[in-house]
């Protein structure tokens, strides 16, 4: 399973790199927001920075809500480094774009995905990841954990490439959770990939040999 994190926060990126367990990062028009980056020169330049952080996938989000703009927006997103993936809206115009871009060879990501339906599209379209997201279902009494597993078992069905990345991921069950479904990807908060180390008996257990080995010396 690939481990993404889930923000446009540097110093966060550099301690989830440090970790040496992560593969990507994803990020959207709230995350800068959220960071204060704004404007186009801005944004583009923080993509960059990311780029020089991380050896994985950064996936960075077009505006455009129309085939055209998409496409525009897309090409030069891709030209900022190689690591950058597409990551355009399920709608009728963003799967015509994803399509454009998988015959260009520019890697895409599928945001926005509430139903297996969605994802299907996405696949055929030749997304490179789609991203589910289970948080905002969970936020709504429905089960997020059980769109994963339908659109797994469709993507095994036919043998689709398209990587499952379990989004809005809230807390580190939701990883854990996914990772048994079988989502090749997860991207969330550091705080939830932190929250995989924690566990009681670790720490008990750490401090009970090094008051052993204190009294030995």
């Amino acid at each position: 399973m690939k481990f993404f994190i889930d923000t446009a926060n540097l110093d966060q990126i550099r301690e989830a790199q440090d970790l040496g367990v992560l593969d990507g990062v994803t990020t959207n028009p709230s995350l800068m927001a959220k960071e204060g980056i704004t404007g186009h020169e801005n944004i583009i330049n923080h993509y960059k920075a990311i780029c020089e952080i991380v050896d994985g996938d950064v996936s960075a989000e077009v505006i455009s809500t129309d085939y055209e703009g998409m496409v525009k927006e897309g090409e030069a997103l891709a030209k900022l480094h190689k690591q950058i993936v597409v990551k355009v809206p399920m709608i009728k115009d963003g799967i015509k774009a994803i399509k454009y871009f998988s015959d260009k060879g520019i890697k895409t990501n599928c945001t926005l995905v509430f139903s297996a339906g969605q994802a299907l599209l996405a696949a055929k379209a030749g997304a490179t990841y789609v991203s589910p997201f289970i948080g905002r279902l969970d936020d709504i009494s429905t089960d997020g954990l059980g769109l994963i597993q339908e659109i797994r078992l469709i993507y095994d069905n036919y043998g689709f490439e398209t990587q499952i990345l379990a989004a809005s991921i809230r807390h580190t069950m939701h990883i854990m959770d996914c990772a048994k479904i079988g989502a090749d990807v997860m991207t969330g908060p550091l705080k939830a990939i932190d929250g995989l180390m924690n566990h009681p008996l670790t720490d008990i257990g750490l401090a009970q040999f090094l008051a052993d080995f204190k009294k030995g010396n």
